[in-house]
């Protein structure tokens, strides 16, 4: 084993791996979650005048911001996890300076305005992963402070998550005026080929895996995009460029640091111009909104993907590296603030990779070795469909369940309810934080109601006093998710 396998924390026999198997695994990861090159400029410029202008720019920012996120998780906290613009929080951003943003903020923010608001947050971030207390980081004392109902329900929400957004993107379930969503009607073969080719692909998948096939994760999303071709589903025009995605990308890598229409270092307006009069609220309100997203965004992604393996993870579920994780994303989304891109977090889809057999920071540097490769071809990386990378998610949120379903503690009526409502908010409510929050705050309200009652009892009938489980970090952290909740943005 070499110095550099060892600054990637590459240990064979420990880990339980092999080079081959820790590439394969970084190449999965970032097949599953490629479209965020294409995706997040969208999200980011929808609503602008001048989009097209700034989409090459909002591209290789978005390169760039997964580049450095994911090589500080290979070389700083060495694990199979990778970073990007965060699904969600990108839309908040966009909300923030499109042309309706006046409608939803009551004002509306220019481009620097919204990427400073990122880069406080990041600041926020860092200090918390890095001030300790009692030897502990605040995000330490969170995660420890979590009730085991609501954190082991976790990793199974996450998959259904993960399931649920491969099932969106393939067209298998699609909306429903009458019952908000539904299954993709099967007779109708232009509305449902996408589905056909998903499900084939995951089928595939799944017949590999049971061969014990190894790399099935992404033979599973090439065949499927080879089969999507006659299928009309993978569109291999765009291996010859358009208009968003072309092969120009010295002229486009050079307008990024000097042209007139980029991202880069726009966040330094704010200190010419400062926010809008009368926004301060909605600022202070989008940066802790901000803060809480990200915060439990990957608190429950690193659980969902390490939790329940011996390898990345303690017998409590507590990913190994925890500190250094969240540090390593708190120093990725300030870069991405300054490079001009939405916050940058963990993903999802690093459960793809560590399916494969990720194990060490080497399946997080091939990964960001694969986005550093898109900058220069990402027509070549385009061409995969998102029916081909559902298939794969889908059976992240297979692994995912098979895997921790059994450790939801439903040991009582609190701890059952609160990990039902974890789970199934998170899913319907299209949010690990949202999912977490309910969860949490509604562990929170019945185990005190619960408590004062049996206090009540006990002093009433002279018998032992209820054990109390609400630790002061939850009972924090409820009410700041109270906060998120109920207290609107849009009050000055």
């Amino acid at each position: 084993m070499n110095k550099f396998s060892k600054l990637l924390g590459y240990d064979p026999i420990e880990k339980q791996t092999s080079v081959r198997t820790e590439i394969i695994a970084g190449i999965v990861t970032f097949l599953a979650m490629a479209y965020i090159l294409t995706v997040n400029p969208a999200q980011i410029l929808v609503g602008m005048e001048n989009a097209a202008a700034y989409w090459p720019s909002v591209f290789i920012a978005t390169a760039l911001g997964a580049i450095i996120g994911t090589l500080l998780m290979a070389f700083l906290a060495k694990m199979p996890l990778a970073q990007a613009s965060g699904m969600g929080l990108n839309s908040l951003l966009g909300g923030l300076i499109a042309l309706w943003a006046a409608d939803t903020y009551g004002v509306r923010f220019t481009m620097g305005q919204a990427f400073a608001m990122v880069l406080i947050s990041g600041i926020i971030f860092l200090a918390l992963s890095v001030i300790k207390i009692k030897g502990k980081t605040f995000r330490e004392l969170v995660f420890d402070g979590m009730p085991v109902a609501v954190r082991s329900a976790i990793s199974v929400g996450i998959g259904l998550f993960i399931a649920y957004i491969g099932f969106q993107n393939a067209g298998v379930i699609v909306a429903s005026p009458y019952t908000q969503v539904d299954l993709v009607n099967f007779t109708s073969w232009e509305g449902c080929k996408t589905a056909v080719v998903a499900l084939i692909g995951l089928f595939l998948i799944a017949i590999l895996d049971k061969l014990n096939v190894k790399g099935s994760v992404i033979l599973g999303i090439v065949g499927a995009t080879i089969i999507g071709i006659p299928f009309g589903v993978t569109d291999v025009s765009v291996i010859a460029g358009n208009e968003n995605v072309s092969w120009k990308f010295w002229e486009n890598f050079s307008n990024f640091f000097t042209g007139e229409n980029s991202v880069f270092l726009s966040f330094t307006d704010v200190f010419k111009t400062g926010f809008p009069k009368g926004s301060l609220f909605t600022v202070i309100m989008v940066i802790i909104t901000m803060c809480m997203i990200d915060m439990f965004d990957t608190m429950g992604t690193i659980v969902g993907c390490c939790g329940g393996n011996r390898i990345l993870s303690d017998e409590n579920n507590k990913p190994h590296n925890y500190g250094k994780i969240m540090i390593c994303d708190a120093v990725a989304t300030c870069s991405g603030a300054v490079l001009g891109t939405s916050t940058v977090t963990t993903f999802v889809e690093s459960g793809a990779g560590v399916s494969a057999g990720g194990r060490t920071g080497l399946t997080a540097f091939t990964t960001a070795c694969m986005f550093f490769l898109a900058m220069f071809a990402m027509p070549l990386f385009a061409v995969i469909p998102s029916a081909a990378t559902a298939a794969a998610l889908i059976y992240v949120g297979v692994l995912m369940m098979k895997n921790n379903v059994k450790s939801v503690d439903f040991s009582n009526a609190v701890n059952a309810t609160s990990a039902f409502l974890t789970i199934v908010v998170m899913v319907l409510g299209y949010s690990i934080t949202k999912g977490i929050g309910v969860g949490l705050l509604s562990y929170t309200l019945m185990s005190i109601i619960s408590y004062v009652i049996e206090l009540i009892v006990a002093s009433a009938k002279k018998t032992e006093k209820p054990k109390w489980n609400v630790s002061v970090v939850a009972i924090v952290v409820s009410i700041l998710f109270a906060i998120y909740f109920f207290v609107p943005t849009t009050l000055f």
